[in-house]
């Protein structure tokens, strides 16, 4: 994937990685960077900020009749949608004992966007046999979210309908990656770590804390490699591996760490 003269949408696009990917792909030379938030203003804000190339709008990726209606007025617009990354998402901070609230919330944020997406997307992308897919699924996809119930089997449902989809359609033209960072100083991770959450403390011992544009850079590595799973943070390739040769030993290691964290205050 080369973003030269491309058409890229970007949900979640009004701040964090959604606004630096954004900028990224508007300086690899994309034809039009398309930037969809529940806060319109916001994401029109962020794309005046980019310049000419990017163009704000308002979207709620849970209500797929919005989703069909965003991409028909792209296609429609613009004659295609090249990449489309799926990239709004939610925490919770809850456990087990979350309100059912939070549990749906999760699940058609992380989840269904993703599949609104796909559905939405992927019958044009077809008959011209190309197209790209980009879900940001953090790290909790592939490892665990510390404090967080609802956002690990969400991240992990939707690494797993990323691998669906790529499985199933590569050989159509399709491209399909996960992004998948740890640390993003965004304000998920920093008001986490002021309300001392746990789960955020623990990603913040876990590895390095990188900025947007830092992964927007990753992501444009993978992208241009076409590689399944994108990891901004190198680490979670060493941690993915312990955990499926040793799941007992990395849950062992995990657990210290918690306690380690909960014994310091």
């Amino acid at each position: 994937m080369n973003l030269t003269d491309r058409v890229a949408v970007i949900t979640g696009g009004a701040g964090g990685i959604g606004a630096a990917l954004g900028r990224r792909f508007a300086a690899e030379g994309a034809a039009v960077v398309v930037l969809a938030d529940l806060d319109a203003d916001a994401a029109r804000t962020v794309a005046e900020g980019i310049g000419p190339v990017a163009h704000g709008v308002g979207l709620d990726v849970t209500d797929e009749a919005q989703v069909h209606a965003l991409v028909d007025e792209i296609e429609q617009r613009y004659g295609r949608i090249d990449l489309f990354c799926a990239n709004a998402g939610v925490a919770t901070g809850g456990g087990v004992d979350a309100p059912d609230s939070d549990w749906e919330r999760a699940w058609q944020v992380n989840v269904m966007a993703h599949v609104h997406t796909a559905r939405a997307v992927l019958p044009a992308m077809l008959r011209r046999g190309q197209g790209y897919l980009l879900f940001t699924c953090s790290a909790a996809g592939v490892l665990t979210a510390v404090g967080d119930a609802p956002y690990t089997a969400t991240k992990h449902a939707a690494v797993g309908f990323a691998e669906w989809l790529s499985v199933t359609y590569r050989d159509a033209g399709i491209r399909v990656s996960a992004l998948c960072p740890q640390g993003v100083d965004t304000p998920m991770l920093a008001d986490g770590l002021a309300a001392g959450h746990l789960g955020a403390r623990v990603i913040a011992a876990s590895g390095a804390v990188l900025s947007p544009d830092e992964v927007a850079e990753a992501t444009i590595a993978g992208l241009a490699e076409e590689r399944f799973l994108i990891l901004p943070h190198p680490e979670v390739a060493t941690y993915a591996r312990g955990r499926a040769e040793d799941p007992d030993g990395w849950q062992a290691g995990l657990r210290k760490l918690v306690r380690k964290l909960r014994a310091a205050g």
